[in-house]
């Protein structure tokens, strides 16, 4: 009887361990997004998800040239507005490759600087924010300059120094330290 109740018992123990671990693989799951082709997994920082998106090899091209990698590692948390390969391909031909060369890495780091917000901001936040401005919100980019937030219908617009507007394609993309939200259009500060 003893060794059928201690069996009982293991077996019972196994058996929630084991559904202890599927469900917080399932939690983690749960917070997964695809981009470019590629899981962003919450449980992963901004460059350890970003370097996995085939929509992103640009912006990682940048990253690394402006040497910020190991900022986007750090613990942020960020917000970061992230423009895909074809938003880098809406600029002028060269723009791209001329900002990469070692000699315009002030550019480079005021340009994907300005991309980044301190702290977390959900779409959630974002349009919580841009109601109680009454249709507008004001972002303090890490570079020091402002972006405009606004909403057209459930979209997140943003609008740069310049005039020129991108919105938020796939937002809520979540990650260990901070979270992205893709954008069509590489936003340029003044």
């Amino acid at each position: 009887m003893k060794k059928t109740l201690f069996s009982l018992a293991i077996a019972v123990l196994l058996s929630t361990a084991v559904t202890t671990n599927v469900s917080a693989q399932g939690k983690k799951m749960a917070g997964t997004v695809m981009v470019g082709g590629a899981a962003m997994y919450p449980t992963k920082n901004i460059v350890e998800n970003a370097v996995n998106s085939k929509d992103h090899t640009t912006l990682v091209a940048a990253v690394k040239a402006a040497g910020l990698v190991e900022t986007l590692q750090s613990a942020g948390p960020f917000t970061v507005f992230a423009p895909t390969n074809e938003a880098f391909n809406k600029l002028p031909a060269g723009t791209v490759e001329t900002l990469v060369k070692p000699e315009n890495k002030a550019t480079l780091t005021k340009i994907l600087t300005y991309h980044v917000v301190a702290g977390r901001m959900t779409s959630a936040d974002l349009m919580k924010a841009i109601k109680a401005g009454k249709g507008t919100a004001t972002l303090k980019t890490v570079s020091g300059g402002t972006l405009t937030a606004m909403a057209k219908g459930k979209t997140i617009q943003l609008k740069d120094e310049k005039g020129g507007v991108s919105t938020v394609t796939i937002a809520n993309v979540l990650q260990s330290n901070g979270v992205i939200h893709v954008v069509n259009t590489v936003l340029m500060p003044q």
